[in-house]
This record gives C-alpha cells, structure tokens and sequence, in this order.
C-alpha cells in the first residue's frame, strides 16, 4: 500500500481498492480507513464510496467492456492498471454526473501516480480510456451477447453464473433479477435505536439536524435507514441511543424473544448486534452470554456492550462447534447465527459475489454441527434459533429440516412479524427487494418440555 495518503475522492477510491487486491481487506473496512485519513468532506467522501462500491459490484461488466477496447489480455495488465481502468470506465458508463474527459485524465494521472507505472503503461491505459470515451459519445458500446438470460443477469449485475442460476433454480428468473439488481443499488445505512435510552422520534430528529436523511424502517418501530454521514461519529452513537444493526439481524433477536431474567447463550455473536437487541429487549435484566471463535473479536463486543450500557452482555471464547458440558440445559434461548457464504449481504460487501464456489460447499455440515451441538444447550421448554445472512436454501431450510428429523425433542414454531408476515412453517427468507433488509434467513424452533 502506498505511504502517501489520499488526497482526492478517486485516490480513497483507488487506494482501497488495491488494500482489497493486494492484503484482501473487505470493501467497507478499507473504505472506511482511506476516508479516515483522507478527511474528505461529505460530498467527496459519497463519491469516493461510490466509485469504490460501483467498481467492485460491476467489476464482470466492466472487465467485458474493456475486452473490447483493449487489445492487450486483461491478465496481461498489471493489477493496479486493471483496477483503475475498471473505475475508469465505470465513472463513464455509468454514472453520469462526471464528464467523459475528467474520468479519462483523472484515471490516468492514478496510474502515473499510484500503479509504480512506466511511460508505456500510462499511453497504454490513456489509449483504452479514450477509445471507451469514444464509443460512451457516439452510443456504440458493444451490446451484451449471452446465450440465456442467466448469462445475460450474471454479465449485467456482475454475478457469477453459477449463482445465478442457483438463484433461478430456487426463486425463478423474476426475482434472481430483481435480487441481482438490489445487490448492485445504493443502500441506505440501517440503524436501531436503543429503546432503553431513546425515543425513535427523538434520535431521528436528532439525526436530521446533524445533516443526515433518517427514514423509518416501514416494519420496525426502533429501526431507521440513514444516509449522508458517518453515524458512528455522531454523539448519538458515542453516547449509544444508536447502534448500527440491519432489520434483519434484528428481527433473528426479536423472533428469538427473550423475556426480563433469562438466560441467553448467543453462540456466533461478534460483533455482537443480536446479542445487544436481546439484551435491550430483557430490559437489562438476566444474561447474554455473547461467544466466539476469536479472542479480538470479544473486545469489541464488550466495548458495544459498554456503549449502549448493557451490563447483562458477557463475552466468551468458545468454539460454537465445540460442546460445553456446564451449558447443557441451561438456557431459555440459544441463538446460532452460523458461518455462512454471506450471499445476502453482498449489497453491502460486493466482493463476497466472487467466492469461489468451492470455498463455500462444506459450510452445511459445518452449519449442522453447530446447531446439533448448540441445541443441547436449552431447556426443556426453551427457544432455539437459528440463523444465517445467506439466502441459499441448501445453508438454510435443508439444514433446518434435517436437524428436525433427527431431533424429536424439537419442533418448529410458527411466528409472525410486519417486515414479512405469517411464517407458519417457523421459517423465513428475507430478501432486499421485497423486504428492505439484507438477504436473511430465521428459524424458530421450541425443545418441548
């Protein structure tokens, strides 16, 4: 990584997207790293997420474009060039606030400047840029030429065709679409309020005079979806009335339901949101024991705990996997909101659309252990949930409804709520097109007494 620090919207940009190339860090951490140091105002800050965010979600798009205006291989192009080619061609094709020349001069001088690029390299992506700008002018971009519409949805929003297809297969062609094209739009930030120390009415307002759009969630009461600043930075959340959760992760801890008293093991936790809005929801009163695999992670679980002024969260290492003797039977509710493919939140982190396929066949057994060794952690008469931020059925409902046929002792429980209605199977998909959440899956299960 470059020691100069980003002086520009496009420089952030491009500095993090080569953080992402080069040390794999995720979209949002780099992002959030670059602005930090860059001190942008608000303004240049939206745009240097922007292209960011634009860059990765199109990146399939946008290397096809490139294939037909560069006559070298894209392997071929060191990874830096090809990264700021994408964002290039990304400002001029699709967005069209920023003029032709200034994308094509601005991505130059990036490669000159931060692609340790030699004079050829520089004509080379002037060269490409141009004849792009061309072609954008005159409306002759090549038309996308795809065999079916899988292939034609996976080229247009970037989605390998394997997960398209897998999508087709299990929601039909309409809503794969209508899912490909929600992953690649502008998401507001979701925020809930801290129902122990404020009024949702009150922390919007307060929210709205520090520069920012705060819109009631249309389903939940204590969620609001923001835009136009850096929430964390505000006293709002430093003070914790805020804290930054999607209403679908809220929804697993209200579906969960723990009442004033119980007892709560919440088996996956870091960073922690459910365990907090379940903490909030026992009024402060009984445990959460919070747990995960990583000691680092634990900190900043107890920190959000000490935030919102949570003092019946405690944070655990320990292994979901791994069976704990002293915990058996002893909870009133186990929430496992299991490692996953994270294919429903690739609206917030587009880079997980490229996992290999392979890397993520073996988490349903992983899955299924967890839940088999978790489940022996509640009480008789007690609520077990399972959950993950993925939206395929084989990490979902199948892991679910074997669990089931091996487990008599436990039953699914039917449960309703505005954000998706009547679940009288116990089990829901959410989906950011239909729902307004991150893609996300819930089961509600009872141990009987």
């Amino acid at each position: 990584m470059d020691a100069k620090r980003a002086r520009t919207p496009r420089e952030a940009a491009a500095f993090s997207l080569f953080s992402m190339s080069e040390q794999g860090a995720w979209s949002d951490g780099a992002l959030h790293h670059q602005l930090a140091q860059a001190g942008l105002s608000g303004r240049d800050a939206a745009l240097a997420a922007r292209l960011t965010y634009g860059t990765v979600q199109n990146a399939m798009l946008l290397d096809w474009y490139l294939r037909h205006f560069s006559a070298v291989r894209l392997k071929k192009i060191a990874p830096r060039v090809l990264l700021c080619l994408r964002m290039g061609l990304y400002q001029m094709i699709m967005l069209d606030k920023i003029p032709a020349h200034a994308a094509v001069a601005e991505t130059v001088e990036l490669v000159r400047r931060h692609c340790h690029a030699n004079g050829r390299a520089v004509s080379f992506a002037n060269a490409v840029l141009r004849s792009a700008a061309k072609a954008v002018a005159q409306g002759k971009l090549p038309a996308l030429d795809c065999p079916d519409k899988e292939s034609y949805y996976a080229l247009k929003y970037s989605h390998p065709v394997w997960l398209v297809r897998l999508w087709s297969a299990q929601f039909g062609q309409k809503l794969t679409e209508q899912i490909c094209r929600a992953d690649n739009a502008d998401t507001p930030l979701s925020v809930r309020v801290n129902m122990m120390r404020a009024a949702p009415d009150k922390v919007r307002a307060e929210l709205v005079s520090a520069g920012l759009t705060a819109t009631p969630h249309r389903a939940f009461a204590d969620i609001l979806l923001c835009s136009g600043g850096d929430v964390a930075a505000l006293p709002a959340f430093r003070e914790g009335r805020i804290t930054i959760q999607d209403a679908a992760s809220a929804l697993a801890a209200a579906v969960a339901d723990p009442r004033p008293g119980d007892s709560v093991i919440d088996c996956c936790a870091a960073p922690g949101g459910k365990s907090f809005a379940m903490a909030e929801r026992m009024q402060g009163r009984g445990s959460v024991t919070a747990c995960d695999i990583y000691a680092h992670k634990l900190n900043r679980i107890q920190e959000g705990a000490r935030r919102l002024g949570l003092a019946n969260v405690h944070a655990e290492l320990q292994d979901a996997a791994a069976p704990r003797a002293d915990w058996r039977g002893t909870a009133d509710v186990v929430l496992c909101d299991v490692p996953c493919s994270g294919l429903g939140i690739i609206r917030k982190k587009p880079e997980i659309r490229y996992k290999p396929p392979e890397e993520i066949e073996q988490l349903p057994a992983l899955q299924a252990r967890i839940l088999q060794n978790c489940a022996q952690y509640v009480k008789p008469g007690g609520t077990l949930v399972y959950s993950t931020c993925t939206i395929l059925q084989r990490e979902n409902e199948d892991v679910v409804r074997a669990f089931l046929a091996q487990n008599a002792a436990f039953s699914a429980v039917p449960w309703s709520h505005p954000v998706c209605g009547a679940q009288t199977d116990g089990m829901a998909t959410l989906l950011p097109p239909i729902h307004d959440t991150d893609g996300f899956f819930i089961a509600k299960l009872h141990r009987r007494a």
